[in-house]
């Protein structure tokens, strides 16, 4: 791809996806919605701590049990809405392996994951919120450590989103059947230990 500058010239006018896919250089800092290139803020240590763990562990959650692919800040084409969003974390399911290009995944993924940040919260807790549901991403993981909440929504048959209740403080995810943690422990000083995690839900000894 070639370099990317966003300047008021161009955020003056409507790109199509291809164009902003061809002139981005870095997809994983920039949004592509209704035309218009969103620039996506860094992030905290704390929201870089988090998002390590659940990537850990849901990678190799997921490759132990041949389920399919997690995907780290990968760009996320919802073409019904139209939006191409970066989720911190995406699952894409081996039978929609198909779906994921060289570049980005050309369709909803089966998971979506934002940690929430200050700057992001009205973008990822409604704005993405009502994309992902019209897209079809069929789980949606908002995890806010400032506010030491974390929210879940799974796809209904009418393709909405319901809130998704923990049992006895823990998450377990539909889509990825066995994976599980305590949402507690993301808001510890000292986050679980990935091996000790590893062990909980079976895939170490």
């Amino acid at each position: 791809m070639s370099s990317f500058t966003y300047n008021s010239q161009q955020s003056s006018r409507k790109l199509s996806f291809q164009e902003f896919h061809d002139a981005c250089d870095d997809s994983n800092r920039t949004e592509w919605v209704n035309g218009r290139v969103v620039l996506v803020p860094t992030e905290s240590t704390t929201h870089q701590q988090i998002l390590s763990f659940l990537n850990m562990t849901l990678s190799v959650f997921v490759q132990k049990h041949k389920l399919g692919e997690v995907l780290y800040r990968f760009l996320m084409r919802l073409e019904v809405v139209p939006c191409a969003r970066v989720p911190d974390l995406l699952f894409v399911s081996e039978s929609r392996k198909s779906l994921i290009t060289h570049t980005y995944l050309d369709g909803p993924a089966d998971i979506a994951i934002e940690i929430v940040s200050p700057e992001s919260s009205v973008r990822d807790c409604t704005e993405k919120l009502a994309e992902y549901q019209t897209g079809g991403v069929r789980e949606y993981w908002l995890i806010d450590p400032e506010r030491k909440r974390a929210d879940f929504f799974e796809q209904g048959a009418d393709r909405r989103y319901y809130p998704v209740p923990l049992a006895d403080g823990c998450y377990h995810s539909q889509v990825v059947p066995g994976y599980w943690f305590k949402v507690q422990e993301l808001w510890d000083d000292q986050l679980p230990d990935v091996l000790e995690m590893l062990r909980r839900l079976g895939v170490t000894n």
